[in-house]
């Protein structure tokens, strides 16, 4: 399976990550800093507390595991937004 571009710098010296890309809805995006949980991605684009599903490299993720759940450089993530009307 491919999983696309992977980039992940390190910040000169230090040897931890500065930028990661991920792939969100299809699209290839950067993120500095780097999220380390999907909670922390979801923040990130912004999106927090909205009623929302998470699918991650191919399998749903619980809103009660966002928190513990570990976002990688490379994964691909689905995201869809819950939209209210009748």
């Amino acid at each position: 399976m491919n999983r696309g571009t992977i980039a992940a710098r390190p910040i000169a010296g230090h040897g931890t990550l500065r930028t990661m890309e991920l792939v969100v809805n299809g699209a290839l995006r950067r993120l500095d800093p780097p999220p380390a949980t999907v909670a922390e991605l979801v923040a990130s684009l912004g999106l927090a507390g909205k009623r929302i599903a998470i699918e991650r490299n191919g399998e749903i993720v619980p809103r009660s595991r966002y928190e513990e759940t570990p976002v990688a450089a490379g994964d691909r993530v689905e995201v869809v937004v819950a939209v209210g009307g009748g």
